[in-house]
């Protein structure tokens, strides 16, 4: 076992004895911040690189299509590296990658480049990504690391929303560029604090599962592009006999075979499925699932209702979810504090109902002609309710698994977490396309024609039947996080409470 720290280890945790494991977490959560910002910052940018590149719609989709892509694949593999290599040397590497393919990004002049620095964007958040949950895990001792996951989880949940509102302000100021420039003065930022304050942690020398990162690297590539891109292909045939349908039914079984094999290697696999004999792990990555799928699900037709129904700019239509995003970070200390002390059963049911429950409200309220504080209400509930959702998930997950397990739990939880969002980006488009033909017949096939529309109202005649499509559209989200409050409701209490 090869050690990068000498100090001796906190009581029950891996950090530093007499080393506050804070200020690492706040250096580290500024650049998780910033990757997750870009998950979502170019959807308000899509028309003006559509311009700026003479790029189609298509093109234009796989700018965010290939940054999902290469940030989800990899995150198994990354969260394991990260406990083989030590999870601040992983997440230092993931920042530098990131932040010069930002500026890659920027300078470029072709879509095809764009994409392609887009892809490396990814890798570089994939790296960065599990190392932030796994430094948490094993720097903070299980009685406070509430407050800490809940801080980790507010940066999730408030950076998602961000990121357009950020992204609306930047396309229309400074130009379409500065969403990939705004990342390398941060990043450098980032970057320096990582490496002062982030502590070099315990490393584990064992043989490394390549078998394992073969066949989830492949699978993973498999299911998450078949859904991902099974919408734009109408889930047929892609090329010659290659389908939507064959391509996720291969992964499917390639992910089969995957967990096969970690159930038969005895040495050191990927995953370590004994991982999943804690109850808490497991139903906390069912309920991310849920969590990660509806939150990007519900952003799409919300936005469109605002520009296409509204006739809001993006950056107006953004601000329309400053009140989520302001109260979710707000009330993440309080709901911290209060997931070190109660159960957890108390805290993550509720927070996810009352997301649901916000969602519903929400749809109710967009029509054509409602007022602005109308819509505001259910979106600064749903804020008070997501405080009570990321963290008390992220803290449960993770809370009971041994120090030397942190970078796969955390590559785990992190993964099924995209997972989830590349299948409510999918969904949600389905739905739209499915609402529109029940409201607005013929209009079937044409949402990308509304959103190119954005900035200009529709016609009275229309507007009420597209209102009522994204409308239905919302409800999509809400129903999925009911199967979350169900996971979440048989958490179990943590045992560092149980004494």
């Amino acid at each position: 076992m090869a050690i990068e720290q000498t100090a001796g280890a906190g009581v029950g945790t891996d950090a530093p004895e007499g080393r506050s494991p804070w200020p690492a977490l706040w250096a580290m959560v500024l650049g998780f911040f910033m990757i997750l910002v870009d998950s979502t910052i170019v959807s308000v940018a899509t028309p003006a690189i559509m311009e700026g590149l003479h790029a189609g719609v298509n093109d234009v989709i796989w700018v965010t299509s290939a940054y999902l892509l290469a940030y989800a694949v990899p995150l198994l593999i990354t969260g394991r590296l990260g406990d083989r290599f030590g999870p601040k040397r992983l997440y230092l590497l993931g920042l530098l990658v990131f932040t010069l393919s930002s500026l890659w990004c920027g300078l470029t002049d072709s879509i095809g480049w764009l994409i392609i620095a887009r892809v490396v964007q990814g890798l570089g958040a994939s790296m960065l990504t599990p190392q932030t949950m796994a430094v948490i895990t094993r720097t903070f001792p299980a009685a406070s690391r509430g407050q800490a996951m809940a801080l980790w989880g507010a940066t999730a949940g408030v950076a998602i929303l961000v990121g357009p509102i950020v992204g609306g302000v930047l396309v229309d100021g400074p130009g379409w560029e500065w969403i990939f420039f705004i990342n390398v003065p941060v990043g450098i930022i980032a970057f320096v604090l990582a490496a002062r304050l982030v502590p070099r942690l315990t490393t584990h020398t064992h043989s490394f599962d390549w078998i394992g990162v073969l066949l989830s690297a492949v699978g993973m590539f498999l299911l998450v592009f078949g859904v991902q891109e099974g919408e734009t292909y109408n889930w047929g045939t892609i090329r010659g006999f290659v389908s939507v349908p064959l391509l996720i039914g291969a992964g499917v079984v390639v992910i089969a075979v995957f967990l096969w094999w970690q159930s038969k290697n005895r040495r050191e696999p990927l995953v370590p499925l004994s991982l999943f004999a804690d109850r808490n792990f497991s139903l906390a990555n069912v309920a991310i699932t849920t969590v990660g799928c509806s939150v990007t699900a519900m952003a799409f037709p919300f936005m469109l209702y605002a520009q296409v129904v509204r006739g809001m700019s993006p950056t107006q239509s953004a601000l329309l979810l400053a009140p989520m995003a302001v109260l979710s970070g707000a009330l993440a200390p309080v709901s911290g504090k209060l997931t070190d002390r109660v159960h957890p059963r108390a805290l993550a049911p509720l927070g996810i109902a009352g997301t649901a429950l916000s969602l519903f409200w929400v749809s109710r309220v967009m029509t054509p002609d409602s007022a602005v504080w109308q819509i505001l209400l259910p979106m600064g509930f749903m804020g008070v309710s997501q405080a009570f959702m990321w963290g008390p998930l992220g803290a449960t997950a993770n809370r009971n698994l041994p120090m030397r397990a942190a970078g796969a739990g955390a590559g785990i939880y992190n993964t099924t977490r995209q997972v989830g969002a590349v299948l409510g980006s999918a969904a949600i488009a389905a739905v739209i396309e499915a609402r529109l033909a029940a409201h607005l017949p013929g209009a079937a096939g044409s949402s990308g024609q509304f959103q190119q529309a954005a900035g200009a109202t529709l016609p009275p005649q229309v507007a009420p039947g597209f209102a009522s499509a994204m409308a239905d559209a919302m409800l999509l989200p809400a129903a999925v996080l009911v199967i979350g409050v169900v996971a979440a409701f048989f958490f179990e209490r943590p045992q560092h409470q149980r004494a």
